[in-house]
């Protein structure tokens, strides 16, 4: 809460895509907690529906449902219209949603690849693309998802490695553009979080939790500096030795 008593982004309003669960539902809870109005979007309508209703109910914030399959263009520009529509006004936009596919790249099905570098790599283009008319009009937020697998190698999942390591790239070549109209574009790269991918390996507090990645998507969005924080790594304390 700030010195007179309002919270950080009270009046602000945000996008959040991957809302359903992980990481992107973790990163809703957190801008409405600090008082941003949210729309989540995601392709389970009712986990979001359910996401909605805790958020109004526990933050008094409004909250606007928008099922949405980042891989359809069509589908990602009616979901920034209807945040707009809604809000009246869009300060953060972040762009969640992916997922990985695994293994042996001669094992890689084509099938496997389209859906990772759709999800990742088109998705966020068409997000960014979405929203950035309506960001320049506030001066917001994009604020997009990377990872500790965009910055070195990944033999797990090179596909996965590989559009992560696009973000970056996209996210720097945008900031050249809309910096000088005072958005700012922010990559976060987390190590391995303890969503749905990891639960299983690891117990609680072995790696890193989707609270700790949303409390720096929070972190980004309340920054009001004519200066803009480029990148930001999140790596627990003994992944760094082996980086």
């Amino acid at each position: 809460m700030t010195s007179d008593g309002r919270t950080p982004l009270e009046g602000r309003s945000a996008v959040v895509t991957g809302a359903s669960s992980g990481i992107g539902r973790a990163t809703a809870r957190a801008l409405a907690a600090d008082g941003a109005n949210v729309a989540i979007a995601a392709r389970r309508e009712e986990k979001l529906e359910g996401l909605e209703r805790e958020l109004q109910t526990e933050y008094d914030v409004e909250t606007v449902v928008a099922p949405t399959d980042v891989r359809d263009e069509a589908a990602v520009d009616e979901m920034i219209e209807v945040a707009d529509d809604a809000f009246d006004h869009l300060d953060i936009v972040v762009n969640i949603a992916g997922l990985a596919r695994g293994g042996p790249i001669e094992e890689q099905s084509t099938e496997d690849y389209r859906t990772v570098m759709e999800t990742i790599v088109d998705g966020t283009f068409f997000t960014t693309r979405a929203a950035i008319p309506h960001l320049r009009e506030t001066e917001g937020s994009l604020i997009l998802m990377g990872s500790f697998a965009g910055k070195y190698p990944y033999s797990g999942a090179p596909v996965y490695g590989g559009a992560r390591w696009w973000i970056r790239g996209f996210a720097k070549s945008v900031q050249g553009q809309v910096g000088q109209d005072g958005v700012g574009v922010t990559v976060i790269n987390p190590s391995e979080v303890r969503t749905q991918v990891w639960e299983d390996e690891y117990d609680e507090g072995e790696i890193l939790e989707a609270e700790t990645v949303a409390e720096a998507v929070a972190f980004i969005a309340q920054q009001d500096s004519p200066a803009v924080v480029s990148q930001l790594d999140l790596y627990r304390r003994d992944r760094i030795s082996e980086l």
